[in-house]
This record gives C-alpha cells, sequence and structure tokens, in this order.
C-alpha cells in the first residue's frame, strides 16, 4: 500500500514502508472534527492546521522538495490559525512578563493584533516545524522527539483534550519507528511539527514550547552555519554497526564525531536531550 524506502542506517540497507505518517494526520483530523462537533471550537484550527501540514509532507514525499521551498510551506499550514484568529494576544515571556498586543494601536488600527495573527503565529510555526523536520533521519527520532514536546505541553495546558487520540496514535508509531518498520515521511514529520507549534499557540503556551524545543533549534543552527557559511552538509558514516563522523555539522554528527555509537543508541542519547529541555520548560511552568 505504501512507497518504501532505503534504510540508509542499516547493513544491508532494506526497504521499509514510508509515508505512514498519513494514518496520523487522518486519524487526527477524525477525531479534531468529532471534538468540533460537541463543540470544542479549539479543534478546528487544530484539524486545519494538521491536515495542511500532512498534505505539504505529502507533496515533499512525492516530489522531494529543495529545502529552499518546503521551508516556507509552514507559513500556509498557519493560515487556519490566522483565519480563525486562534490564540491568545497575550504572550507570557520569561524576559518581558506579559505582552498584550491588543494595547499596540496606531490611529485606532490594531496594529499589535495584526502583527500577533500575520506575522508572530506564522514565524512560530515557521521555526517549530522546520527545526521538527530537520532532526530527522535515524529510526525514532522524528516520532520519540516530538512526542515528548508534546507531552511537556499537555502537562502545563487546559486543552489536553485536543491531543489525546492523536498523541495515542503517535506512540504507537514510534514502536515501529524506532525497531525500523516503518518510516512516518515528511507527511508525518511535517504534520506532527505543525501540531506541536499549533497547540502551543492554541494552548497560549509559547514559552514552554521554545525551552522544549531548544535541542531541534541548536541543530538547525549548526545545519544552516555549515550550510551558507561553508556549503558543507551533515553525514553519518556507518562503520561497524556504529554511526561515526568526521565533522561536528548538526546535533547528530556532533555526539557521533566525539562518541560513535549505534543507531538506537544515538537515537536515545538525542531523545534525553530533548526530555531535559521539556522537563526544564515544564520546571519553569510550573514554579513560574
Amino acid at each position: 500500500m505504501f512507497p518504501k524506502a532505503i534504510d540508509q542506517h542499516k547493513p544491508n540497507k532494506p526497504l521499509i514502508p514510508n509515508g505512514i505518517g498519513v494514518i496520523y494526520v487522518l486519524v487526527s483530523a477524525v477525531y479534531l472534527f468529532l471534538l468540533y462537533y460537541f463543540d470544542y471550537k479549539a479543534a478546528l484550527p487544530l484539524a486545519g492546521c494538521i491536515l495542511f501540514g500532512g498534505f505539504m509532507g505529502l507533496i515533499d514525499d512525492w516530489m522531494d522538495l529543495r529545502w529552499r521551498y518546503k521551508a516556507f510551506l509552514p507559513i500556509f499550514a498557519s493560515l487556519p490559525l490566522v483565519v480563525l484568529r486562534e490564540g491568545n494576544p497575550i504572550m507570557a515571556t520569561y524576559i518581558f512578563g506579559k505582552v498584550d498586543f491588543s494595547q499596540f494601536r496606531f490611529n485606532g488600527f490594531p496594529l499589535g493584533e495584526t502583527l500577533f495573527y500575520f506575522a508572530i503565529i506564522p514565524l512560530i510555526v515557521t521555526v517549530a516545524t522546520n527545526t521538527i523536520n530537520q532532526l530527522g533521519g535515524l529510526n525514532g527520532l522524528e516520532t520519540i522527539c516530538p512526542s515528548i514536546v508534546l507531552i511537556g505541553l499537555m502537562l502545563t495546558s487546559n486543552q489536553s483534550v485536543l491531543l489525546f487520540v492523536p498523541l495515542a496514535v503517535y506512540l504507537v508509531l514510534v514502536i515501529f519507528n524506532f525497531f525500523g518498520k516503518i518510516f512516518v515521511g515528511n507527511t508525518g514529520s511535517f504534520a506532527i511539527g505543525i501540531t506541536v507549534a499549533s497547540y502551543a499557540i492554541i494552548a497560549n503556551n509559547e514559552q514552554t514550547l521554545l525551552i522544549s524545543i531548544l535541542p531541534f533549534i541548536f541543530n538547525s543552527s549548526l545545519i544552516l552555519l555549515n550550510v551558507f557559511l561553508f556549503g558543507k552538509t551533515a553525514h553519518l558514516i556507518l562503520k561497524e554497526s556504529k554511526l561515526h563522523s568526521d565533522s561536528k555539522r548538526s546535533l547528530l554528527t556532533l555526539i557521533a564525531h566525539y562518541r560513535p555509537l549505534s543507531e538506537r543508541k544515538l537515537v536515545l542519547a538525542v531523545s534525553l536531550l530533548v526530555a531535559l529541555s521539556t522537563f526544564i520548560a515544564v520546571f519553569v511552568w510550573f514554579i513560574w
């Protein structure tokens, strides 16, 4: 039923079913539409974002888009949030306290709200989705790490009902993905990235999101700096069942450069970093 892709980090390079993330997209959308039917209004924009993300990831799986193009796709996925005015323009920040964008007006024009909905929301969705999508390539990374962030966001919000079924479905995919049975593909990684970003906006929990995805941001920063400054990309080399790297151009290659690890151990090491940043985000939220 699904196209197959090569598992590059296995000795015999087996063919694995790809694009299984479409299951997450469909089940999540059905669940959220049912919630909306029972008058849970926030379910509609989240469903729209997930469908947008899944469709864009599916296009990438089919056409193998270059990063220069797909980096901007999440802007379109933020449209349900923008059009439906989802999200609270009063954002909590650790440095400036609560910032109420609705108070910023120019000759009666709601300049602050316009900025929040048409610039800040698309920026959050774009950055979060791309950074989450870039931390992949190994079995389990594209499923375990975003799931940890979602759990952290659920613990620090009062709208966790939105994620009961989506998270349960994705955790099932975690098991099969980690053991090399399936790939969620860009369909899954785009959809889960947009889920994380849009849910944080809906739950007015952007600061928890920022701390939780710091390892993702660090990884993307390393990759982009090396691409733009040196024209170099990150590569892992499989030697005797362990992944090595002769460079430090991403979070994965940085770890593998200093300590070669098996694929599963490298995935668990990165997952622990994400778990640590998410724990700090939740801890700060509870004591703030």
